[in-house]
């Protein structure tokens, strides 16, 4: 208990709806409707006397329909959130279908030793055994853990804690929803100066057997300023779809490699026309352990920024 009138150390908690923040509606379709103040408040109990915890509701969002314009939302929330001296961390509520692209935007522009940490729930705040309070009381305890600070930003979901980058949603139902596809401690690019994402048109494509380059042409001649290719095995696409990234790299469009492959690194090994050693040669950056929505929200950082792309895989 603290009794001196030194203020309480603080974790701010910003909302932005999410499953964690959902009830059912009258057809049990789950809607994102509980508010910030009522999501926290019974979690905010358990640290009373030690910790402050502060809710800034953002929004209520199913995070399936965020864009570059709200992560540009959260991250000024949680700059704004950090301008406070007595601030020792951040908690992010947010939906898990995007909650990896959230997460590494927010990282690699993490210029602070105080950790931000993102979670949600699988299940909604009014089931009976909601994963939300759990996740909600650990992702704070980790945010006002010293150990936390200088690692960047942390998905704490299910029981484990895991850094941004390289984080995944691997199971739609399951508790423990992400996985990590990179190292350890994976090694931190240097941070880059914040950056407004909105507007910036990187699409993804599948790169699936047969695939033509009818895709790569129509996303180049609707303004597309990057792409980002889910290519097969280690990073290989079919002849045709080479042929198009090949106009598109003359074109100076910077063409990001990653793989549908859930596990592994995407490594320029093969030959022949769109094989991914062909593809380096001509170019194409290899994502590295990154898939295609974490890649994604990298290239439209390196093109906001002016970066170039590889300085960020």
């Amino acid at each position: 208990m603290n009794d001196s009138k030194e203020p309480l150390p603080k974790v701010i908690v910003i909302t932005t709806g999410g499953t964690i923040a959902c009830t059912a509606d009258e057809r049990g379709a789950l809607i994102p409707t509980v508010s910030g103040q009522a999501l926290v408040e019974p979690v905010a109990q358990r640290f009373a006397g030690n910790l402050e915890l502060e809710v800034r509701e953002l929004n209520r969002l199913d995070s399936s329909s965020m864009n570059f314009g709200d992560i540009d939302e959260i991250l000024q929330a949680s700059h704004d959130a950090l301008e406070e001296d007595n601030v020792i961390g951040v908690v992010i509520t947010h939906g898990t279908d995007s909650m990896e692209e959230t997460a590494i935007a927010l990282d690699t522009f993490h210029n602070d030793p105080r950790p931000i940490v993102l979670t949600g729930a699988q299940k909604p705040f009014n089931h009976p055994q909601s994963d939300g309070p759990g996740n909600l009381f650990e992702a704070v305890m980790v945010a006002s853990d010293a150990s936390a600070k200088d690692i960047g930003v942390l998905v704490v979901f299910g029981h484990a804690v895991l850094p941004a980058r390289g984080c995944v949603k691997w199971h739609a139902q399951d508790e423990l929803a992400f996985a990590t596809n990179g190292p350890e401690e994976p090694r931190r690019a240097d941070p880059v100066a914040p950056q407004h994402l909105k507007g910036i048109n990187v699409p993804i494509i599948s790169a699936y057997p047969g695939a033509d380059g009818h895709l790569v042409h129509a996303a180049i001649e609707h303004g597309a300023q990057g792409l980002v290719i889910e290519a097969m095995g280690s990073g290989n696409v079919g002849t045709e779809m080479a042929k198009a990234l090949d106009a598109a790299l003359e074109a100076d469009i910077p063409v990001v490699i990653s793989t549908r492959v859930p596990r592994g690194e995407v490594a320029g090994t093969y030959g022949g026309a769109g094989g991914g050693s062909t593809l380096a040669h001509k170019g194409a950056i290899g994502s590295t352990y990154f898939r295609a929505g974490q890649a994604r929200v990298l290239l439209a950082i390196a093109i906001a920024s002016g970066v170039h792309p590889a300085t960020l895989f």
